[in-house]
């Protein structure tokens, strides 16, 4: 926890303040950090700290991914896995500022043993850092990645995705028997149903990230803005904040008054609770809560047309982190039918290993969701000044 501290008070000047309690010291019980080997050969575990962020729902599922890590697979008697966990949405320091904090001052043997990126993260990494951030993963220490079809946006030799993820229109079946096939035709359908809508604040939640950008970066016609961080694009938004704005008095509103909910999990709450009709979702966490009863049946998901975005979730070794062939041994659990089990019982991933291997049982509504064809996005830092602009201009007003 001391080398630790010392980066954090030394690069972010005071500013990098984490809840984590379990982020550092040594890396065994007796044994050196260094890679492992080490505390293999005394015969003790040697830690892995993986690092992590998003919502509640992505901590819960890890920490069982982890507890069944430690307990129940072929490195149980060899590694240990330990959690550091940044909640999205909190004004928390960002994982990825923290990240590339650490590569610029010239960390070494650090915590970051093996971190968990989205698409956006990974963008930024590349872009601040560059690949030689992260070791190049070296496909013979993960084999069970042979099969994995997916793969992610860019960095394609030191990112090694684990499951899919994409956002969905989630609706109530009850009120909405036909859903909308299209944006234009979701846009008419708000309009009419005035306050039967609503999105979560971006910045708070991803599936509120999808629809503002989505729908900003729809009045774009050059699609491969979606794949750039360059300032140039930021000039193109003006049409897609303008969207945005003639739906502003159409969403929905408490008190009188129109209210974007924090975090994914505030419009579901919304939906679940029949305040509203619709609204942009993770598939994963509708899927996730409607089998375990948090959500009604009656909640379905659908794609539109133009779609929202998705994804697949990546893993990565820093190259500045303390126990490598541990990290490897997690990349390669999270590939098993025994990881992916867990990610799709617990989370309704999108599994990228052959799903004939798993139980689908309650998330069949998964197999439509293709991997492949999901529309991605990754506009790197440019996601700042998008959420400041959001917020001055629609989510400060009335």
């Amino acid at each position: 926890m001391k080398g630790m501290k010392k980066l954090l008070a030394a690069v972010m000047a005071g500013t990098m303040l984490l809840s984590m309690t379990a982020c550092g010291g040594a890396k065994t019980d007796g044994a050196a950090a260094g890679d492992g080997k080490d505390a293999a050969a005394s015969g003790a575990k040697s830690t892995v700290n993986i690092y992590a962020t998003g919502s509640d729902n992505v901590r819960s599922v890890w920490e069982k991914l982890i507890t069944d890590f430690n307990t129940n697979s072929e490195y149980k008697d060899k590694y240990e896995a330990k959690l550091q966990f940044v909640l999205s949405g909190t004004g928390a320091q960002n994982m990825r500022d923290m990240l590339v904090a650490a590569y610029k001052a010239g960390q070494t043997k650090s915590d970051f043993d093996i971190v968990d990126l989205n698409d956006t993260d990974m963008s930024v990494c590349l872009s601040q850092g560059g690949e030689d951030m992260f070791v190049k993963i070296d496909k013979t220490k993960v084999p069970n990645a042979a099969t994995v079809k997916a793969k992610p946006v860019q960095g394609e030799n030191v990112f090694q995705p684990y499951r899919g993820t994409t956002v969905v229109l989630a609706y109530n079946s009850e009120t909405v028997p036909t859903p909308p096939k299209t944006m234009d035709e979701l846009v008419k359908w708000i309009k009419a149903n005035p306050g039967r809508f609503s999105y979560n604040v971006p910045g708070t939640g991803g599936a509120g990230d999808s629809f503002v950008r989505t729908a900003i970066y729809n009045q774009i016609p050059d699609e491969s803005a979606l794949m750039s961080d360059d300032p140039k694009w930021e000039k193109q938004w003006d049409a897609g904040f303008a969207f945005l704005k003639d739906l502003h008095s159409s969403m929905y509103k408490s008190g009188g008054a129109i209210l974007y909910p924090n975090k994914n999990q505030g419009t579901l709450d919304l939906l679940g609770n029949k305040e509203i009709d619709m609204c942009p979702a993770w598939a994963d966490m509708v899927l996730s809560q409607r089998r375990a009863g948090t959500l009604p049946e009656s909640i379905k998901i659908t794609t539109i047309d133009p779609s929202f975005t998705g994804a697949v979730q990546s893993l990565a070794i820093p190259a500045f982190g303390s126990n490598t062939e541990g990290a490897y041994a997690v990349m390669n659990y999270m590939l098993s039918e025994q990881g992916q089990k867990i990610l799709v019982d617990d989370m309704a991933a999108i599994p990228l290993i052959d799903a004939s291997k798993l139980d689908m049982t309650g998330v069949e509504d998964l197999a439509t969701l293709d991997v492949s064809k999901f529309r991605t996005q990754s506009i790197g830092d440019l996601v700042t000044d998008l959420n400041k602009r959001w917020e001055q201009e629609i989510g400060s007003v009335g």
